[in-house]
């Protein structure tokens, strides 16, 4: 089994709803401020994270080094709602995310618990180490916002997803995915690649 998390978006290619991904960022809006509300008392040194419980994780680490289940299972569910509503804003699908899980997005995160355990001293560094990947992210987020408007211009006239570009996107989701999993929630000390695929 893999040490990182694993991205799984099934995307719809065919028969897509032209009207609604004409006005996806509209529609989407009061799932927005379901999932700005987790964020919304958060101070602005720890604001960017956006919602994920980590100071309990890396206290729990430092001096217990075990990651408390109930913060996995929060963080696991926060991920995966985020990621509905980014499949939902990018036009990958025209499910209107729920806030409840469903087979559309599934994330598979690495065992922590059954004897692999994390080093307790990696979250005093991780943020830094993931500087490099940061900077990278941030150039395939460009090139997703490229790929997903070329992909809405063609969903919108033609009524179907390029299946080329829905596996690209999808790749830069998981790769942000498999950053979060390392440097924001902790759940692996696996360095993640810089590689899309």
């Amino acid at each position: 089994m893999s040490n990182q998390i694993i991205t799984e978006i099934s995307v719809d290619l065919d028969n897509r709803d032209k009207n609604t991904a004409l006005f996806r960022i509209f529609l989407a809006v009061p799932v927005l401020i379901f999932l700005s509300s987790f964020a919304a008392f958060a101070d602005d040194a720890m604001g960017w994270i956006g919602g994920f419980l980590v100071l309990p994780v890396v206290l729990s680490l430092l001096f217990r080094n075990v990651y408390p289940s109930y913060v996995l299972a929060f963080n696991k569910a926060f991920l995966e709602l985020d990621n509905r509503v980014t499949a939902y804003l990018l036009v990958l699908t025209d499910d209107y995310p729920s806030i409840e899980a469903n087979q559309k997005v599934r994330l598979t995160y690495p065992e922590i618990d059954g004897g692999r355990k994390l080093s307790p001293w990696m979250p005093l560094v991780k943020w830094f180490l993931a500087i490099p990947l940061f900077l990278l992210g941030l150039i395939y987020a460009i090139y997703l916002l490229a790929l997903t408007l070329i992909a809405w211009f063609t969903v919108v006239t033609k009524g179907y997803y390029p299946a080329d570009k829905a596996e690209e996107v999808v790749k830069v989701i998981a790769y942000w995915n498999r950053l979060y999993g390392y440097a924001v929630l902790l759940i692996t000390d696996e360095y993640p690649s810089f590689s899309l695929s």
